[in-house]
C-alpha cells in the first residue's frame, strides 16, 4: 500500500473517531459489567478503580465471596482511602449454610446501599454480587433499585459470572469473559499476585 493510500485512509478513520467523540456529550456515572466465566473479571474492576483513585476519584468496595485469605487490591487501594466492606464468610460451597450466608450477605449489602447513596463517593464496585442474586441471597429488586437511585455522577462496577438480564438491561457497558484456557486446569494452583 503506497503512504498516500494509507494517508488517505487514516484520514477517515480519524474523521469517523471524531464524529463519534464529537456526538458523545453526555456526562454521567455509568454502570459497567464485568461477567462471564473467564478468569479477570475482579482484576478489571480494580484495573478501573485503581485508574479512578489516580485520578483522586474516592472509591467503595463491597466484596462479596471473597473470605478472609490476603487480598492485594486492598492491600493497595485501603491506605489510598478506598473503604473496603467484605463479606468474610467465603464461597457459599465453603459454609454451605444457606442461613448463615444469607445473613453475610445481607450485611455487607446495608454497606453497599449506603455507598450507593453517597454523593460524595465517584465509584462503588460491587465484587461478586451477581452470586448472591442468582443463588437469592439478595433480592433483584432491591439492587436494580440502589443502582437505579444512585446519584448521577457515581459509577458502579459490577462482577461475577451469569450476571441477571435485568441488570445487563440497565448497564451501560458489559463485557463477557470467556475462558480460553486457565493455569489451574493445568493443576497449577492458585498464586498470591496473581489470582489474589
Amino acid at each position: 500500500m503506497s503512504e498516500e493510500r494509507h494517508q488517505q485512509r487514516q484520514q477517515r478513520l480519524k474523521e469517523q473517531v471524531d464524529a463519534r467523540v464529537a456526538a458523545a456529550q453526555d456526562e454521567r456515572g455509568i454502570i459497567i459489567v464485568f461477567t462471564g466465566n473467564g478468569k479477570g473479571k475482579t482484576t478489571a474492576a480494580f484495573g478501573t478503580a485503581t485508574r479512578a483513585v489516580g485520578h483522586d476519584q474516592k472509591v467503595g468496595v463491597i466484596q462479596f465471596i471473597k473470605g478472609e485469605w490476603p487480598n492485594g487490591e486492598r492491600n493497595l487501594l485501603e491506605p489510598h482511602g478506598v473503604e473496603f466492606q467484605v463479606m468474610a464468610t467465603g464461597f457459599t460451597w465453603d459454609t454451605q449454610n444457606r442461613e448463615t450466608d444469607t445473613a453475610a450477605c445481607l450485611a455487607v449489602w446495608e454497606h453497599a446501599k449506603r455507598m450507593l447513596a453517597d454523593p460524595t463517593l465517584n465509584m462503588v464496585v460491587l465484587d461478586e454480587i451477581t452470586y448472591m442474586v442468582a443463588y437469592d441471597y439478595l433480592p433483584l429488586d432491591a439492587v436494580l433499585a440502589a443502582l437505579q437511585a444512585r446519584p448521577a455522577h457515581q459509577t458502579v462496577i459490577i462482577t461475577g459470572r451469569g450476571c441477571h438480564r435485568d441488570i445487563l438491561d440497565i448497564a451501560d457497558t458489559v463485557s463477557e469473559l470467556r475462558p480460553v484456557k486457565h493455569a489451574f486446569d493445568a493443576g497449577i494452583k492458585a498464586q498470591i499476585g496473581i489470582d489474589y
